[in-house]
């Protein structure tokens, strides 16, 4: 019986080492804060929740946090969304969502601005855990790795 105690004891104390493992504490306005360090970045900050909800139909109850910016001159897109979801449900609707919105800025530029199609085509949507993203800028693939640098 003692051996039994034990070894559900140890088992207890080996499960309480990993329960925190795979969830990390990132600031996401400090990956932003970076992004627009690294590449000179002349976007407009969402300042709010809500206008998540208004640009790209995301639910308030699913973000824990953000930091978004968009390109307010219409020149060409560029769009830095960078969200931790409230839960594993709620970044695959966070992702839906920003998908949706990744498909429709194709539509647009494949009528509109061909010469864009190619950008845009690099660009994707990214889930890690409760992280989701959509960046859409010229040098998309590289401000995702200086994203991972902080979310992996």
């Amino acid at each position: 019986m003692k051996k039994i105690i034990a070894f559900a004891v140890a088992m207890v104390m080996c499960l309480s080492l990993f329960a925190g493992c795979g969830s990390k504490d990132v600031n996401l306005s400090e990956v932003m804060t970076k992004l627009n360090s690294d590449y000179s970045l002349s976007l407009t900050a969402l300042s709010s929740v809500d206008e998540l909800n208004t640009y790209y139909s995301i639910n308030t109850e699913d973000v824990k946090q953000f930091s978004a910016e968009i390109d307010s001159t219409n020149d060409a897109p560029k769009e830095i969304i960078l969200i931790e979801a409230v839960d594993a449900d709620a970044a695959s609707r966070v992702e839906d969502a920003l998908t949706s919105r990744l498909n429709s800025i194709m539509a647009t530029y494949n009528s509109y601005s061909p010469d864009q199609v190619d950008m845009v085509k690099a660009c994707k949507v990214t889930k890690d855990g409760n992280f989701v993203t959509l960046i859409v800028a010229d040098k998309a693939p590289d401000m995702l790795d200086v994203y991972y640098e902080y979310v992996k």
